[in-house]
């Protein structure tokens, strides 16, 4: 069991840098309609056409009982997409939609698009806010990716607002961060695995790769890169490690931290575990008795450190945006890379449109599909 380390308030600070958010906030004394207005103001070019390779299986199939592929449908293209979106051959991948991470949204289906050997195969799901305008969230994805095979599934913060507590930074207070924990409610029973991604991370490499991760044995749920140098105790507060009841959780497991914005996910073995109300059951404790000052990430800690099944690092190069307070820029950890996640604070688009990028922008900016209002004169 890992031993209760004094110095909590300043490890939090330093765990900030690890942990990716999804903001539903602005920055300070920035107008919330006016950023919204913009946000829905961009526009974004289309994207090019990505192609199967020779080798790649052809989604003709589908195993559900609640799917029926003798349906009758004129039109071909929805049959393609009613067959892709059940398809156990394709690969699918699950991500948070809304306005203010648009752009970096573009730029993430862009990418894995572009290293794909398969993109053809490739299912989106995105999740958005009930209250948000999906007509138009629905309309910029199309519009840059018409070939894009995806559904976009609303989410009632309610299922959520209610669990959430305080945390020690607002923006980690959004519904839309805690979405991942209820992907296998909102996705259709016939998606059995998927690829969770943030919205502020491209690809370099191919993501069938990732997907095709093995689990191991029934027991285990997700797959993630872990990092076991990390200071797990400062995760939770002295309440819960001074609690042998709550403190006993780890006690036979080796716990490492990991970052939840890249996960392959079994939801099959998630709705059978039924691992949401594990992970509402330590945000109703929470309430009550404060255990963590953070906001999703310690109770998919809490159910799954420990019990994961380890990724290659490569495959989360994370902390890109440094830490949630300066967002400074950083550099890339030691070893190949097959991803890079600018979680904490710095966003590449934010930083670029600034005029004050971090070097490893740049590596972002040939994935942005922002129309730019600048003409170059001939």
């Amino acid at each position: 069991m890992p031993t209760p380390n004094p110095k909590l308030p300043l490890l939090f600070i330093l765990s900030l840098i690890l942990f990716p958010i999804h903001s539903c906030s602005t920055p300070t004394n920035v107008n919330t309609n006016t950023t919204a207005a913009a946000a829905a103001a961009h526009h974004f070019r289309e994207a090019p056409q990505f192609y199967n390779s020779p080798d790649c299986p052809s989604i003709t199939t589908v195993h559900d009982d609640d799917f029926d592929p003798d349906e009758e449908d004129d039109d071909n293209n929805n049959n393609h997409h009613r067959f892709m979106i059940c398809s156990r051959q394709a690969v699918h991948v699950a991500m948070t939609l809304d306005t203010a991470y648009i752009r970096g949204s573009m730029a993430a289906i862009l990418s894995v698009l572009q290293h794909s050997s398969c993109p053809q195969n490739v299912a989106f799901h995105f999740v958005a806010s009930a209250a948000a305008n999906a007509s138009h969230l629905r309309a910029t994805i199309a519009s840059s990716f018409p070939y894009l095979t995806f559904q976009i599934y609303p989410f009632d913060d309610s299922h959520v607002s209610g669990l959430i507590s305080t945390s020690i930074r607002s923006a980690l207070d959004c519904p839309l961060n805690y979405a991942r924990s209820y992907l296998a409610n909102l996705l259709p029973l016939c998606v059995r695995r998927v690829v969770y991604l943030d919205s502020d991370l491209i690809l370099v490499d191919d993501i069938a790769k990732l997907a095709d991760i093995p689990l191991g044995d029934e027991s285990t749920v997700l797959a993630a890169p872990e990092y076991c140098n990390a200071n797990f105790t400062s995760y939770f507060t002295t309440t819960f490690w001074s609690n042998p009841s709550l403190s006993l959780t780890f006690a036979d497991r080796k716990a490492c931290y990991f970052n939840t914005g890249v996960m392959v996910i079994d939801l099959d073995r998630w709705r059978g575990g039924d691992y949401t109300a594990k992970i509402e059951e330590w945000m109703q404790l929470q309430k009550r008795m404060r255990i963590y000052e953070l906001g999703s990430l310690p109770p998919f800690l809490l159910v799954f450190a420990g019990k994961i099944a380890p990724v290659e690092h490569r495959w989360n190069q994370h902390g890109l945006g440094g830490d949630n307070f300066r967002g400074l820029c950083r550099n890339l950890h030691p070893g190949s890379v097959s991803l890079l996640h600018w979680s904490g604070k710095g966003k590449p688009w934010a930083r670029l449109e600034a005029n004050r990028p971090c070097p490893l922008d740049a590596l972002w900016a040939p994935y942005d599909l922002l129309e730019t209002p600048f003409v170059l004169d001939s």
